[in-house]
């Protein structure tokens, strides 16, 4: 039987089983979202021995030298030392600069790093609230604002949202591992036409996004539908029809749940061109994405980020 340390703590587990419910189960807290290897939050260091990884891909051949791991994606095959992500001593510090509610469920939260944090419009980055830790979206846009934005949907109790609402400024909290997914706007689409796609919070990476489009002078037309259970959730919807007063060539259309049969029924390719950046719930990404893949929109036009509900 493989033995299993983390810091003060040895014990033995049965060969095969997963590394997060290992460490869970035995006093040592590994925070956890997707468990599909996808938001990071799970990161671990292998110090001794190293498990059985079904997704080596998913981190970078430093990372995986260096002995991280992700605990959900890993099986413990051997005798293995692991030391869990520390806030404290592997994060970066942050102080919180403001938080608000941009509706009745969406919190804003915005961050100040200790030192400048070196990202691109449309990444996320694991942020900790004590031992909470949850990845999230990226808002802001670099070399424009001076603080990290994360737009949190708070419908759902969650540990990582409850513990924001207590939040206040001036609060200390730590920035775990920055993490490109698939979102971000490429100057070579300068004349495409570029449409952006957003199921509730989805809204904020996008929103990161068309700023950084915008910044660029696209000069293809661009446009963004926001997908939300109810009108009152179309929580940026008067600084995107101020950005779309300004810019002949943005258009924001906002649509409901009730509405996304009939809307998504009439959505046609202006032009085969078109790239696609869909983010949100899986099933409203996917039903988005099947309906441009029946348009005539090649596969590789379209990019998405999926909101990975916890477990």
């Amino acid at each position: 039987m493989p033995e299993l340390r983390a810091g003060d703590r040895q014990w033995t587990v049965a060969p095969g089983t997963n590394l997060l419910d290992a460490l869970n189960r035995n006093g040592v807290p590994v925070p956890y979202s997707c468990r599909a290897g996808s938001c990071h939050a799970c990161l671990v260091q292998c110090t001794q021995g190293l498990p059985e990884d079904s997704r080596p891909d998913a981190l970078s051949v430093e990372q995986r030298q260096q002995g991280w791991r992700l605990a959900c994606q890993c099986q413990v095959v051997e005798d293995l030392q692991v030391h869990a992500f520390d806030p404290l001593k592997d994060g970066r510090p942050a102080e919180v600069g403001a938080v608000d509610w941009l509706s009745r469920d969406v919190l804003r939260l915005r961050l100040t790093p200790q030192r400048p944090l070196r990202y691109s419009a449309g990444q996320h980055l694991v942020l900790w609230a004590g031992q909470v830790a949850r990845p999230y979206s990226l808002a802001s846009l670099p070399e424009e604002d001076r603080f990290l934005e994360f737009h949190l949907d708070c419908r759902q109790p969650g540990e990582f949202s409850d513990a924001a609402r207590r939040l206040h400024i001036g609060d200390a909290m730590r920035l775990g591992e920055l993490r490109g997914g698939a979102l971000h706007y490429d100057p070579e689409w300068h004349a495409r036409p570029l449409w952006l796609l957003a199921v509730g919070t989805g809204l904020g990476p996008l929103f990161g996004v068309l700023r950084e489009a915008l910044r660029q002078d696209h000069q293809g037309d661009i446009r963004v539908i926001h997908l939300a259970h109810d009108a009152e959730a179309h929580y940026l919807a008067k600084p995107l029809q101020a950005m779309a007063a300004s810019r002949s060539n943005l258009h924001v259309e906002l649509w409901t749940a009730t509405e996304l049969p009939a809307a998504l029924a009439q959505l046609r390719l202006v032009s085969r061109q078109t790239q696609a950046l869909l983010c949100g719930s899986p099933d409203s990404v996917d039903a988005f994405a099947r309906r441009l893949y029946l348009a005539g929109l090649p596969r590789n036009q379209l990019l998405a980020d999926v909101f990975l509900p916890r477990g």
